[in-house]
């Protein structure tokens, strides 16, 4: 699991919106440090199978991204991910003010494959 502050250089649309790629980034950074504690090799995204954008992420916000191996082949793993938003601004209390999220929002789930060299998997 990784946590991270948007920052209004992420911002990519009016209003402070959150392009959806970034949370595939932060999912290819999850991935990563999965196939690092599994194979301790970074190995290599292919793809991504499903991916839905379920809320909007704007700047100000902090994300929790997490994944789970659920699958290894010979050189492959099959992953999925889950992005929540834990914080959000409240600029109705000020312009630095944010709050904590009672219940986190589901911003993005998606599915993808890796794959290690062979040579390189199990450490």
């Amino acid at each position: 699991m990784i946590r991270i502050r948007i920052s209004a250089h992420d911002a990519h649309y009016a209003g402070g919106l959150v392009d959806g790629a970034k949370m595939l980034q932060l999912f290819g950074d999850v991935a990563t440090e999965l196939l690092i504690q599994h194979d301790g090799d970074e190995g290599l995204f292919v793809a991504y199978d499903n991916v839905e954008f379920l809320a909007p992420v704007y700047a100000g916000d902090y994300i929790e991204a997490d994944g789970e191996i659920i699958s290894v082949g010979n050189t492959s793993r099959k992953m999925i991910f889950t992005a929540k938003k834990v914080i959000a601004p409240a600029p109705e209390r000020g312009p630095t003010a944010a709050k904590i999220l009672t219940e986190p929002v589901l911003v993005c789930r998606a599915s993808g494959t890796c794959v290690v060299p062979k040579e390189r998997q199990n450490g």
